[in-house]
């Protein structure tokens, strides 16, 4: 199994994250892209992203306040 894509968005506003998520995710076929974000906005604004493009998304809110989605197709 490959290993997944890493998009490390933390620190950036948005559209930022939304922005290099949906590079990454159009450089795919498919498979797993992880994308770590630090605002509630920046989460949302890349789930919608990758849904918009038939990726489902997980998320997991992180220790330090942080968000891991894990984006697959």
């Amino acid at each position: 199994m490959e290993n997944p894509k890493l998009v490390n968005a933390r620190g950036l506003s948005c559209p930022q994250p939304a922005l290099m998520t949906s590079r990454v995710l159009s450089s795919v076929s498919g498979g797993t892209v992880e994308v770590l974000v630090d605002s509630a906005t920046a989460r949302d604004n890349v789930i919608r992203t990758a849904e918009k493009t038939g990726w489902k998304a997980a998320t997991e809110a992180l220790s330090d306040g942080s968000f891991q989605l894990t984006l697959t197709k």
